[in-house]
C-alpha cells in the first residue's frame, strides 16, 4: 500500500482581470482541507517569492519577497497584504489597486509562487533526525515524519501531536494515530484523512 497521499503543486498561478471571470490554474474551490490533502491549495506565507505580471505593462513586472509582516509594497498600489491568501486573492486586491490608474479596464494581472521559503515545520521528539523543515510542497503529518528520518524505537506513533498556533496565539493541540500506516494495514480513508501541515506547525513524536 502507498504510504504517500498526492499533494497539490504549491506554485500554482492566479489570474484576474477587472470584470471578467478569473481564469485560475489552481483548482476551483480549492482550499486547505485536513480530509482531502490532494485538494490542498497554496495560502501565501510569510518570506515567500512572488512573480507579478501586469499584461502589457512591463514596467510593473516584479518579483517580491513577502515581508515578516505578510506584506510587500507594489509600484501604484502600495502596502499588499499577501499572508494567508491565495495568489488570485492578492492578484483582486492588485487590479482594485490599479483601478484609479486606468481609464478603461485593468490589464490582466498575474501572481505566482516562485519559492514557498515562508513554508516551515518542525518535527522533534523520537524521530531519527529532528529539525525544521522547508518542503516547497504541501505535506501530510506522515511525510514530514518520513522527512525527519521516520519514528525511532520506541516512539509511541499512536500518540503523534502537532501543535498548531492559532491567529491569537494559542496552541491548538491536533492528535494522530499512525500504527496501523507503518504496520501496511491502514485503509484508504485513513490515508486520506492525515492531516495536512500549515507554516509554523511543530510534529512531536513522544
Amino acid at each position: 500500500m502507498r504510504l504517500f497521499a498526492t499533494l497539490a503543486t504549491l506554485c500554482g498561478a492566479a489570474t484576474l482581470s477587472l470584470g471578467a471571470t478569473p481564469a485560475m490554474s489552481e483548482q476551483a474551490g480549492a482550499a486547505p482541507v485536513v480530509s482531502s490533502p490532494q485538494l490542498a491549495a497554496y495560502h501565501i506565507n510569510a518570506g515567500d517569492d512572488l512573480e507579478i505580471n501586469v499584461w502589457g505593462e512591463e514596467r510593473l513586472q516584479r518579483e517580491v519577497r513577502v515581508l515578516p509582516d505578510g506584506t510587500f509594497t507594489f509600484p501604484l498600489v502600495g502596502q499588499v497584504v499577501a499572508i494567508g491568501k491565495l495568489p488570485r486573492d492578492v492578484a483582486a486586491d492588485i487590479v482594485n489597486g490599479l483601478k484609479a490608474q486606468y481609464r478603461d479596464n485593468v490589464p490582466t494581472v498575474t501572481v505566482s509562487v516562485k519559492g514557498a521559503s515562508g513554508f516551515q515545520f518542525s518535527v522533534t521528539g523520537k524521530v531519527k533526525g529532528p529539525g525544521i523543515f522547508t518542503p516547497t510542497r504541501y505535506v501530510n503529518v506522515l511525510d514530514a515524519l518520513i522527512m525527519a528520518g521516520g519514528p525511532a524505537e520506541f516512539a509511541n506513533v499512536d500518540n503523534v501531536v502537532i501543535l498548531r498556533k492559532s491567529a491569537g496565539g494559542h496552541n491548538t493541540a491536533i492528535r494522530v494515530r499512525l500504527s496501523r500506516i507503518f504496520k501496511g494495514s491502514a485503509s484508504a480513508s485513513e490515508m486520506a484523512d492525515l492531516p495536512v501541515l500549515e507554516s509554523g506547525d511543530t510534529v512531536i513524536v513522544p
